[in-house]
């Protein structure tokens, strides 16, 4: 028999395969379901800082968001009332009384505002860690790069004063020195980095001339650009690296954890194929560990990363070449 079991933020987990924030973590009937096919942790469906700000400290100015979001006053508002803080209190404090599992709570910021403080709130009511995923758009062409990254470490060091849980940070690719970010960050004090988050895609409904959303759910392909970060940074960082975004098949799980995952998380593909696949990938993965003789995840856990693989180069090649791709 395979060992599945590995670490992650400092937490036990029976294997590497964790389901990502999302709707299908947002009740505590789908969390059994989840538990019961398999899945080593969830990350609950996340709260969004404006939702902690109006419901609980009400900080920001109504004018202001008017001016700048005009339909973000009334969405916050409506989905405040379906969605309140104190029902996403109750979901982690439910949860960790129907399943063993950890449960992962989860906070979508653009600030280290006083919403920070609801931290605390999320740890007393049992959570067993705290993702934060932090993306901010590059937008503003009167702010720097470093005024932009600024917000990511303000975000950890108000945070991390509150609590004792151990806290990741969802990330996305979009910086001009990622590999220097993401390990300055990992010093901070961070359990974990999670490579990458996924964001609102606009696209242009050209008949009724409306901006709509697009690409809800990732690809396989989307799994080539955390692939190749998790490989390049595992080595380097100092804490632990989960992979998210394009992970399908128990393949794609595989490629993950060897590049250097210690984690990997899962979403789109439950949405497409419902929760039997967190079994199927796992099987995928176990009958792959056995015909390759490893016993344990640390038998092949990063074996293909940039430091331990044969041809490292690849990894930083970023033009299109007929030697690696097969393609005239």
């Amino acid at each position: 028999m395979v060992n599945l079991e590995t670490k992650y933020m400092g937490l036990h987990l029976k294997n590497p395969l964790i389901v990502g924030s999302s709707g299908l973590t947002n009740s505590v009937e789908n969390i059994i379901e989840i538990e019961k096919n398999g899945a080593a942790a969830v990350v609950l469906k996340s709260l969004f800082e404006e939702q902690i700000n109006f419901a609980i400290e009400n900080t920001y100015m109504q004018d202001e968001v008017a001016n700048l979001y005009p339909e973000a006053d009334d969405y916050i508002r409506n989905y405040t009332r379906q969605n309140d803080v104190s029902k996403y209190l109750s979901l982690i404090g439910d949860a960790k009384k129907s399943v063993k599992i950890p449960i992962i709570a989860s906070i979508n910021c653009v600030s280290g505002d006083e919403w920070s403080s609801f931290a605390k709130s999320i740890e007393d009511a049992g959570a067993d860690g705290l993702e934060l995923n932090v993306f901010v758009l590059p937008s503003d062409p009167t702010k720097n790069a470093e005024d932009n990254e600024a917000i990511y470490f303000k975000v950890i060091e108000q945070v991390l004063d509150k609590v004792n849980i151990p806290v990741s940070l969802k990330i996305s690719y979009y910086f001009s020195s990622l590999a220097k970010m993401a390990t300055t960050l990992s010093w901070k004090g961070i359990k974990g980095l999670v490579l990458f988050n996924r964001f609102f895609s606009p696209d242009i409904d050209i008949e009724n001339f409306e901006i709509k959303t697009s690409n809800v759910f990732s690809s396989p392909s989307d799994l080539a650009i955390s692939l190749r970060w998790i490989a390049m940074l595992s080595s380097h960082v100092k804490c632990d690296l989960a992979a998210s975004t394009g992970v399908h098949d128990g393949a794609a799980l595989i490629k993950q954890l060897l590049a250097g995952a210690k984690a990997v998380q899962v979403t789109s593909v439950l949405y497409k194929k419902g929760f039997k696949e967190i079994g199927s990938m796992l099987e995928v993965l176990e009958n792959w560990m056995d015909r390759k003789n490893f016993n344990y995840l640390s038998d092949f856990m990063g074996k293909m990363s940039i430091e331990e693989a044969t041809n490292p180069a690849a990894y930083e090649r970023v033009q299109f070449m007929k030697h690696f791709s097969g393609i005239e």
